[in-house]
């Protein structure tokens, strides 16, 4: 073949489409690193176990080490079109971490996508799924480490808030697990292929008790934030219907 004929040809392509999906974020790397010089060091062992501390991916900082309770908001790959760019563009330019997330929390709350998870048996078995395992050991002896250990949720139209506390398997491996499984069964009622949720989540570790029980408020309100329920209990995919009179959680 012609080397000329290959250059046109292989210029002549039309490029893949991207995902929509919130722009990458050219500070997190200094950001993450910054943090990682005052944190302490992970332990070899844990570090096996597939904890990572801080770290980024691109979009955002995470950190993930054993015994945090961890707020984890991930989203539908289509709550970001492509179409409603100047909605959600400047989100990756915040610096502030709680502005950011404010922000990302009210543009989710629009509605943005089809909102699969607004069909019930699509939003049950995502429930069911981290339910499932709460509380589980990683073994087969009945006294095996947690994997982790619900606190709080809620399944709203096109995104999920989670309340756990991490035990034995890393967060990023857990939210992995729940997003695969998931998106899976979700695609398979839908008849679909592909992406189901984007490829990201947002993270923020609890620093006390004040601090988790303001987000375990946070999440179970979230409904009615959006005026989807008049009180949270009425909300069919929410941790609120689950607690006794005295808040308490009953799985």
């Amino acid at each position: 073949m012609c080397p000329d004929f290959v250059s046109i040809f292989v210029v002549s392509q039309p490029p893949k489409p991207r995902r929509p999906r919130p722009p990458y974020n050219p500070g997190v790397r200094d950001l993450v690193e910054g943090k990682r010089r005052w944190a302490s060091p992970l332990k070899p062992e844990t570090a096996r176990q597939g904890f990572r501390g801080w770290h980024e991916r691109g979009y955002l900082p995470h950190r993930d080490e054993p015994g945090l309770t961890q707020f984890v908001t991930f989203h539908l790959a289509d709550s970001f079109p492509e179409s409603l760019r100047s909605e959600w563009e400047h989100l990756a330019k915040i610096e502030d971490d709680r502005e950011q997330r404010e922000q990302l929390e009210a543009y989710l709350d629009k509605g943005r996508g089809e909102c699969h998870l607004r069909r019930p048996e699509i939003a049950k078995l995502v429930e069911e799924n981290f339910r499932q395992f709460s509380g589980e050991g990683c073994g087969s002896q009945s006294r095996a480490p947690v994997r982790y250990e619900l606190r709080a949720w809620v399944v709203m139209p096109n995104h999920v808030h989670v309340l756990f506390k991490v035990g034995t398997v890393s967060m990023a491996e857990t939210v992995g697990a729940w997003k695969k499984h998931t998106g899976r069964l979700a695609n398979k009622l839908l008849g679909k292929r592909g992406a189901f949720w984007a490829e990201d989540y947002f993270d923020t570790y609890m620093r006390d008790a004040e601090h988790e029980q303001k987000t375990v408020r946070y999440i179970e309100n979230n409904p009615t934030k959006a005026k989807l329920a008049l009180d949270p209990k009425e909300w069919p995919w929410s941790s609120a219907r689950c607690r006794d009179e005295y808040g308490a959680l009953r799985l």
